[in-house]
């Protein structure tokens, strides 16, 4: 069943994304900026809805208020979410009340459909293979965004790790918070619980979602404040999903 479900899943993201993408492309001719974001977000939207509705992966998610909202006029953030899966790429933007702008690998952008349209906005895109370059970039452009009201989202870890695993964490958005000013907000995912990395099969269950509270940068060096980050993302995961860690493991030294 598990197959099945997570084939006809596959199958909805296709058929819908395709359109979808088409009409964002066409839009961008004449909307750009915040409008198109939202409509861009729709298909995420539909996507975690396909998600819950056809594998049966609900979430749940704590801290939302530690987030700016309209009430403090929705001053800029980076966010630091735990990466384990591709259903945090999608759920984000569809939970978070602000655009978002992802700092992502280039080569998503030669995806059908979906990269074409994810090219139309506001994101950093980048050459991992030229590191120096790309920090540049992403200081221009992530400086850029946020002057603009939009929040930055960046994994620290860099890539998905395997449920119950702690990747390496960089120092690219610490460096960027003390750059800018900007405080960090730590989030932690279990979504490797439903829907494994590097795999598209996806078994029902609950996903948690928990923010932390902001974390300013003022007077923090970027590998100190990093290690805070660390620290909460990792003892929150070993909270939320305490099968997946040995008994009695504290979170590795960074």
């Amino acid at each position: 069943m598990i197959y099945l479900r997570s084939f006809l899943y596959l199958l909805f993201l296709i058929v819908t994304v395709m359109p979808w993408a088409i009409v964002a492309v066409v839009a961008s001719i004449g909307v750009r900026g915040t409008p198109l974001y939202w409509l861009c977000t729709g298909w995420l939207r539909l996507a975690i809805w396909g998600a819950r509705r056809i594998c049966g992966v609900q979430y749940r998610v704590q801290g939302l208020e530690n987030v700016p909202s309209a009430a403090n006029g929705r001053a800029a953030v980076i966010l630091v979410p735990k990466h384990q899966s591709t259903w945090e790429t999608f759920a984000f933007p569809a939970i978070m009340p602000h655009p978002l702008a992802y700092v992502f690998k280039r080569e998503l952008l030669y995806i059908p459909f979906f990269g074409w349209a994810i090219a139309r906005l506001d994101m950093v895109h980048i050459n991992r293979a030229r590191q120096s370059e790309a920090w540049r970039k992403v200081v221009e452009q992530g400086t850029q965004i946020m002057a603009g009201g939009t929040w930055m989202i960046m994994f620290p870890e860099g890539t998905r790790t395997p449920r119950g695993s702690q990747g390496a964490y960089k120092t690219g958005a610490s460096r960027l918070a003390v750059a800018t000013g900007t405080p960090l907000v730590p989030i932690a995912v279990t979504s490797a619980r439903c829907w494994p990395r590097k795999s598209f099969l996806l078994r029902p269950g609950v996903i948690d979602v928990s923010i932390g509270k902001p974390i300013e940068p003022a007077g923090r060096r970027p590998d100190d404040l990093m290690r805070e980050v660390e620290a909460w993302i990792e003892g929150e995961m070993r909270r939320l999903d305490p099968e997946a860690y040995p008994p009695h493991e504290a979170p590795a030294s960074p």
